[in-house]
């Protein structure tokens, strides 16, 4: 009787769970664009209040858990750089909140490692890969950002031209582009427009963004408007032209990434199979691979691998680099 009661309740809470992932699946994404678009609504029908201009000219920095070490990796030759990198990555992280993830990691990692392999060099070693791990993770997330902002960057191109045809002025091309684009390609343009609306003078906000986002799109961009000021033209075509560039370069880019599927796959697998060996094996006779771990030439052995694996994934990953 009692066996029967708990298979009864624990299909029950099965079959709740499955009808709950289902209802949510199917209902969150429509509720979340109705949010967005009450929220849109809201904006036109509610204006912003003249009073918040002021407040709004002044740039935000926004400070983490320790100042005094913002305003000291500030005042350095790479503090700049290091910010910028921070701001690239689409995360509101100060220098000193990285620091203190950075620390977080290394002492977890190394007490981590230290309980595994109880040897002397697991805590510098856990230590190290602990520390690595924040920049390895603002790094993916960097690259992610930067290929999105490419990704969308010809429709943000596309749309500016066409407000050029209808008869607005530039800066109103970059402000529908700042409104109607997502993320990052929004908010970067709303940066561009802001400073150039402010008084800052436009080949200013312009180099700004380039610096933001370091892509040669955005370069050419950059430069055909400024020639455009210079010299006249026609640029709603050239910018049109410019986004038809960057979709045939996409085009390669895919072309090239179907060329390259079978080195990168081969890369995959060889860095996988000496670790779904190692833990087949712990499984299948754990005594055999304990001597890996236990022992000072194993423990030598595992580094040499472990170093011999990523120097061949770095080199298997350059030989499949192909720049367009």
């Amino acid at each position: 009787m009692g066996v029967l009661i708990l298979t009864v309740l624990a299909f029950a809470v099965g079959s709740s769970l499955v009808m709950g992932f289902y209802l949510a699946a199917s209902r969150v994404p429509a509720m979340l664009v109705q949010r967005r678009l009450d929220a849109r609504l809201q904006e036109i029908s509610q204006p912003q209040e003249v009073e918040d201009t002021q407040t709004k000219l002044l740039k935000v920095h926004h400070e983490g858990a320790l100042p005094a070490f913002d305003r000291l990796v500030g005042s350095t030759a790479r503090g700049p750089a290091l910010s910028r990198w921070l701001e690239q990555s689409g995360t509101k992280v100060s220098p000193s909140g990285l620091l203190l993830m950075v620390l977080a990691a290394g002492g977890i990692m190394a007490l981590i490692t230290g309980m595994v392999f109880r040897s002397p060099w697991g805590l510098p070693l856990g230590a190290v890969i602990g520390a690595a791990l924040p920049f390895l993770v603002l790094k993916v997330k960097r690259t992610r950002r930067m290929r999105t902002f490419e990704e969308q960057f010809p429709e943000g191109l596309d749309l500016i031209a066409r407000a050029l045809k209808a008869g607005h002025a530039f800066a109103t091309g970059l402000k529908m582009v700042a409104d109607e684009m997502p993320e990052p390609v929004g908010p970067e343009f709303r940066k561009t427009f802001d400073e150039q609306n402010f008084g800052l003078p436009l080949k200013d906000s312009l180099d700004n963004m380039t610096h933001r986002i370091p892509l040669i799109d955005v370069r050419f961009f950059a430069t055909a408007v400024l020639i455009q000021r210079e010299t006249g033209g026609n640029l709603s075509e050239i910018l049109e032209n410019l986004a038809h560039v960057v979709r045939e370069r996409f085009k390669i880019l895919r072309q090239v990434r179907v060329y390259t599927a079978h080195g990168r796959f081969t890369g995959y697998v060889l860095l996988a199979l000496p670790a779904v060996l190692c833990v087949a094996m712990s499984f299948i006779n754990p005594e055999h691979m304990n001597l890996l771990f236990r022992e000072p030439m194993g423990q030598m052995m595992l580094m040499g691998a472990l170093g011999m694996q990523t120097v061949g994934y770095l080199w298997i990953k350059q030989v499949i680099k192909i720049e367009v």
